[in-house]
């Protein structure tokens, strides 16, 4: 765990009652300055509250700002003055088939969900795009409406509406990769200009309740150990992310062992804490929004590490311990993750825990890129976390040495002794299929998504896929090590379609709502499309903004005056 952290430790949740005085006051407290905070105080604000936006670190724009900022919005505007229909009963289906596919039922009544699910899948479609809206025709978070991107699962017979449903911020780059540093950047500018109030370096540690219950506060600690207390008449709302990195919280309740994330670093769960103190049901504990990490990258934990959204190259594959291909390697990134965590029961062991990404000169060449994550990057600097060999042999034996010094953190994972005898048979599989365009082991390439995110290659064989390309027979080759990580978790406080948190009952705990990943997502297994986190955050910001400031002024009413 690093702890070159700038923000005050964790202290106690429990909730505490109000105190002689506060340091400040206003109609609705937000606590987290992401992708879900930032739209939740701009929402509030712009309904006429007075706001407050209390961020833990020194900078806002948590995880967001490391991300290139899709945002999948079904219904948008832009598709329906295109003339792309998008039925609410399909795209719901769409929702739920891939949420809970075990339980999936098309004609049932909530189509076999949960009602908070099913609920929350109708927020989504009715929220997203008026959220989305409201923040363009303000200068908030202007857009620009990719047609032609895909849903990640565009040929399911459930999806009526596969492309269209993704919008990026306007002034985004051509290939759509920097749009959370231009997201984050103008929706604090307009959180500024509109006159919400924004603290930095204040970690909230719990909130304050007034004799009857309801929440009416937040207390918190600043880096050096100054406590700040801050009334909220209305509402709190909380958006500080999920628990990638708290360890004893990955440990216990993901359903995976990762070896870590690209979440913010400030991202340890605090509201699941904080929350679960006040009496909160929690859900999804054990889901992740998954991606590939470079292992490396991980464990190094910059602050600008992002996982690995887009493998490039197309004379490349990945290989497990034994060498041996086993997996389709251009899938959507939240697909491939699976690989990771395949349990062999004979051995007890998780067989591809870590992956070798192996390509060669051509790939290096022309696929190198520090976009979306990808393991070959261009240029000087990389050697910390790439692998290079003249011969396949030699490549095998950096990669066992690289291993080694990694073997406290995999479980000693080590290459087996047939691993390059493997390795050559697995390439010349690999390349009979890339000369042919097609392949018969894991369909490369055989989906619109795959191809979306193939990144860029050299001049392709003319067979028709893009993502296949021999390896070439001759070094130089080169190596990274791939592990299973999250983007963020998707567990914690159950809430309602207002975004409100629910007790163990079931019942709203007044006062207190939650937005994005630190609270349970409906998405379960699900990853509908790029922007299928940002898009569901935006619209519950807007949902519980609304709820908010419907909220009647809280009371400040001491313990004795409320039992009395």
């Amino acid at each position: 765990m690093h702890r070159s952290l700038k923000w005050a430790g964790r202290e106690t949740g429990v909730p505490v009652t109000q105190p002689a005085a506060y340091d400040g006051e206003v109609d609705v407290v937000v606590v987290g300055a992401g992708g879900g905070g930032l739209p939740a105080a701009l929402f509030a604000r712009w309904l006429g509250n007075s706001v407050a936006l209390v961020e833990k670190t020194d900078v806002v724009g948590g995880t967001a700002r490391k991300a290139a900022f899709w945002y999948w919005v079904p219904n948008n505007r832009p598709m329906r003055e295109a003339g792309l229909v998008d039925e609410k009963d399909d795209c719901l289906r769409y929702m739920a088939r891939l949420a809970r596919p075990e339980r999936y039922q098309p004609d049932a009544p909530m189509l076999g969900l949960e009602p908070w699910e099913y609920e929350a899948f109708e927020a989504i479609y009715e929220s997203a795009s008026p959220a989305a809206e409201a923040l363009h025709e303000r200068g908030a978070l202007r857009y620009r409406h990719c047609a032609d991107v895909t849903d990640y699962w565009a040929e399911m017979p459930e999806n009526k509406a596969p492309r269209g449903r993704v919008l990026v911020p306007a002034d985004a780059c051509e290939s759509m990769s920097d749009g959370g540093k231009v997201a984050i950047g103008s929706m604090q500018a307009a959180a500024l200009r509109d006159g919400v109030q924004i603290m930095t370096g204040v970690r909230v540690q719990r909130i304050v309740r007034n004799g009857k219950g309801e929440v009416v506060g937040v207390q918190g600690t600043r880096a050096g150990g100054e406590q700040l207390t801050l009334r909220a008449r209305k509402a709190v709302i909380f958006a500080t992310g999920g628990f990638t990195h708290d360890p004893a919280l990955r440990a216990n309740f993901l359903h995976a062992p990762f070896v870590g994330g690209c979440a913010a670093r400030s991202n340890e769960g605090d509201f699941v804490r904080i929350a679960s103190a006040a009496g909160a049901q929690l859900r999804n504990m054990n889901y992740a929004w998954m991606c590939p990490v470079a292992l490396e990258r991980a464990v190094a934990g910059s602050d600008d590490f992002t996982g690995t959204f887009s493998v490039g190259g197309d004379s490349m594959l990945w290989v497990n311990k034994s060498g041996r291909r086993i997996v389709n390697e251009k899938l959507a990134y939240n697909e491939i993750a699976q690989s990771f965590f395949e349990w062999d029961p004979q051995r007890a062991e998780y067989p591809n825990f870590v992956q070798v990404a192996i390509w060669d000169q051509r790939s290096q060449q022309h696929s190198a890129s520090t976009e979306y994550g990808r393991l070959i990057r261009p240029g000087p600097g990389n050697e910390a976390f790439e692998l290079h060999g003249e011969t396949l042999d030699e490549l095998a034996d950096a990669i066992r040495e690289r291993l080694q010094k990694y073997a406290h953190l995999t479980g000693n994972v080590q290459l087996g002794d047939d691993f390059t005898t493997n390795l050559r048979a697995s390439i010349a599989r690999f390349n009979l299929f890339a000369r042919e365009g097609k392949d018969h082991d894991f369909h490369r390439g055989d989906r619109l998504v795959e191809r979306m995110f193939n990144g860029p290659t050299g001049e392709p064989l003319d067979h028709g896929n893009p993502t296949l390309h021999p390896v070439s027979e001759t070094g130089p080759y080169y190596a990274a090590l791939v592990a299973g990580g999250t983007l963020d978790t998707k567990g914690g406080p159950l809430t309602n379609a207002n975004a409100q948190v629910l007790d163990d009952l079931g019942e709203a705990i007044p006062g207190l709502y939650g937005v994005g990943n630190c609270v349970a997502s409906a998405s379960a297994r699900a990853y509908w499309a790029g922007g299928g986190t940002l898009g569901p955050i935006i619209a519950f910001a807007w949902r519980a903004a609304h709820a908010a400031h419907a909220e009647a002024i809280k009371e400040t009413l001491p313990v004795e005056a409320a039992v009395g």
